[in-house]
């Protein structure tokens, strides 16, 4: 059968006639209301159904020979409940005891009514919603409607293909069946799994759909499947990236707007890219058996690095052409620096203003210059006939002519000339005349910088070498910028994985940024101008260092702006980390699909459980899980998550598949 047709056949599985098998029986309630439900259950019952461990999946139908309700209940066993005989089986276990003591229990037997009597106990469920019937089709609502008395209900253990519809039942347009479903994993419910191997597996599926254009997080230890993760997130938007053959590049506001067609399929290839932290997507990753997402999507998979690496294209800054970020990442490396002579320099306005303020663009020009020059100086290699023009005087030196655009090596004549005749009548004649110093403090902290001579005149100083370290991060070769190559790659559907593993943490939060802004500036204009917005797909490992938790009050990070703005643009964003509280609220509060495998502090338990996260508490029902999550064996436990997406009304507790090259 084919996984369509098996898909087909799960939407067409009566809940309501195969879910009350009585081989399945484990209890009856004896309270319920509208949020729990308490049932008596029995030891043998108990073993019949393989047991039930906490987070089980149970099915509550109202049965009354008077009445016929096509709805149950759907339950999660949440821990141990009392009775209200309890008090009374205490008792008669302590005499019971206290009476065989003297035997040494040799001789003890229970009697028969006795032993029954001590095999019932209780059990607390959280009341997850109804499903029910309407003119032949099924739903699901997240809550009761009507409940009826408790005695008239039995309950029953879900398991096979039963199981399995409702584990996979979506909320709203997209249903089970869909062409774009997913298998992610299987239903897993405890870390032992005696009785659970011994059991038909059940697989869950994920549709696409509740990734693309949307927030994904995923929390968890070191070693406990999150990247894993992360590769069949990867894995499943890329399958329904291949069903369409449409690219989104240089397309008009007449094309189709519309993000997906009507068989849930998106209109234009997905873009993904992958900020890889630890090399582990762009490198074959020896603990993960060489698992790596460019060796199975080689065709479509472009990697860069901010180092020189084969096969990887370069994240490289032209400075001569583009100042702005080349400035950016020079003041970035440099702001621990302390010397006054270098925080003047790194103070400088490179910004170029409006050519209609003369004055003002007159002194940029020559700023400009002389950064230029700086750069030149320290060894970066400029383009090829390179040259920089800016308004010079004759008085000052007849012998070159700047604002006809002269090379970078006359240019640093020109203001070594400059510096040698600062004290010449000139100087002095154009502030009497003019009312401030030709050579103003900008441009003097710049020619400092040049001739490395502390106030042009005093002792030395490093200057410009301390810009040579950064000539890695330099081309003098890029027509175009890296950013504008990584948005067309996106645009066309390829996977663009960022090998950040090596290098200097300050630059590659730098090119991360500016990378991360140059996308949603594209997605913006194409959203103004209502041309098509292909998803782009963010994926960040160790999230915290890039969107942290005291960055809440920047409304204007670029990964605030991404989180907030980014659904209205096509851009998902996938991040994944070790600790809740690490993270930003704001980043938080809209992120609609959750994968948490094991935490392994109370500090981030009672944080998911506080106040200060009511998304993780009240919007979702992860409180159920958190006594489960700070239990971990890390021999048998990789991979296993509580897992809400998008269109599942509840959590879902899941062993996710490994990721294979196939």
């Amino acid at each position: 059968m084919s996984f369509k047709d098996d898909i087909k056949e799960l939407a067409e599985i009566n809940i309501f006639e195969k879910g009350k098998n009585e081989n399945l029986f484990v209890g009856r309630p004896y309270y319920l209301d509208f949020d729990k439900a308490h049932l008596l259950i029995n030891d043998a019952w108990k073993h019949k159904v393989g047991g039930i461990p906490q987070g089980t999946f149970l099915l509550a139908f109202y049965e009354n020979e008077n009445d016929k309700v096509d709805e149950c209940l759907l339950l999660r066993v949440i821990k141990p409940a009392k009775l209200p005989t309890d008090n009374e089986i205490i008792s008669t276990m302590v005499d019971y005891y206290k009476t065989n003591l003297e035997s040494s229990e040799k001789n003890r037997k229970l009697d028969d009514f006795t032993r029954y009597q001590l095999s019932f106990s209780g059990l607390e469920c959280r009341i997850l919603g109804t499903f029910y019937k309407n003119e032949k089709v099924d739903y699901f609502g997240a809550d009761v409607e009507n409940y009826y008395s408790a005695h008239n209900y039995k309950v029953y253990k879900p398991t096979g293909k039963i199981l399995e519809k409702i584990v996979n039942f979506r909320d709203g347009h997209i249903s089970i069946g869909s062409s774009s479903d997913f298998k992610i994993g299987k239903i897993r419910y405890s870390s032992s799994c005696r009785f659970q191997d011994t059991q038909e597996e059940v697989p869950v599926y994920v549709n696409p759909n509740d990734f693309l254009g949307k927030r994904t997080a995923l929390f968890g230890m070191t070693r406990t499947g999150k990247s894993n993760t992360v590769k069949k997130i990867i894995e499943i938007t890329t399958e329904i990236s291949h069903k369409t053959n449409d690219i989104c590049t240089n397309l008009s506001s007449t094309h189709n707007i519309n993000a997906f067609k009507e068989d849930g399929i998106p209109n234009y290839k997905v873009g993904q890219i992958i900020f890889d932290m630890n090399g582990e997507y762009a490198n074959a990753n020896l603990q993960d058996d060489g698992t790596a997402i460019f060796q199975k999507y080689m065709d479509i998979t472009k990697r860069y690095s901010t180092l020189e690496k084969k096969d990887f294209k370069p994240l490289r800054i032209n400075f001569f052409t583009d100042i702005t970020a080349g400035f950016e990442l020079i003041s970035s490396l440099l702001s621990n620096e302390n010397s006054d002579y270098v925080k003047s320099f790194l103070s400088v306005n490179l910004e170029e203003p409006d050519k209609n303020d003369k004055s003002k663009y007159k002194r940029w020009q020559r700023k400009k210059a002389v950064y230029l020059c700086c750069l030149k100086k320290a060894g970066f290699i400029e383009p090829e006939n390179f040259k920089v023009s800016f308004e010079g005087n004759q008085k000052i030196n007849d012998k070159i002519t700047p604002n006809k655009g002269i090379p970078l090596e006359q240019a640093i004549t020109y203001w070594e000339d400059i510096v040698e005749k600062k004290d010449d009548d000139f100087f002095a004649e154009y502030k009497k005349n003019k009312g401030h110093d030709w050579i103003d403090e900008e441009l003097k902290s710049l020619l400092v910088f040049l001739t490395r001579k502390r106030n042009l005149d005093g002792s030395s100083v490093s200057g410009f070498s301390k810009l040579a370290p950064f000539k890695i991060y330099h081309t003098n070769l890029a027509d175009t910028s890296f950013e504008k190559d990584i948005v067309k790659e996106l645009r066309e559907g390829c996977i663009v994985i960022v090998d950040l593993s090596q290098g200097n943490p300050i630059a590659q939060k730098v090119f991360t940024n500016k990378l991360c802004l140059s996308i949603f500036e594209d997605a913006m204009d194409k959203f103004v101008k209502t041309c098509p917005n292909n998803f782009i797909q963010f994926y960040f490992e160790e999230a915290h260092n890039l969107f942290p938790k005291k960055d809440d009050k920047d409304l204007n990070s670029i990964y605030n702006r991404i989180a907030k703005e980014g659904a209205k643009l096509n851009i998902g964003l996938i991040y994944a980390t070790q600790e809740v509280s690490s993270i930003s609220s704001n980043i938080l509060k809209n992120t609609q699909n959750w994968f948490i495998a094991h935490l392994n502090n109370d500090d981030e338990i009672m944080i998911a459980n506080s106040d200060q996260y009511v998304d993780i508490k009240k919007f979702y029902d992860f409180v159920d899980f958190c006594d489960n999550l700070i239990k971990y064996s890390s021999g048998n436990d990789k991979g296993f998550i509580r897992m809400k997406t998008y269109s599942n009304a509840f959590i879902i507790p899941v062993q996710v598949d490994r990721f294979e090259i196939k």
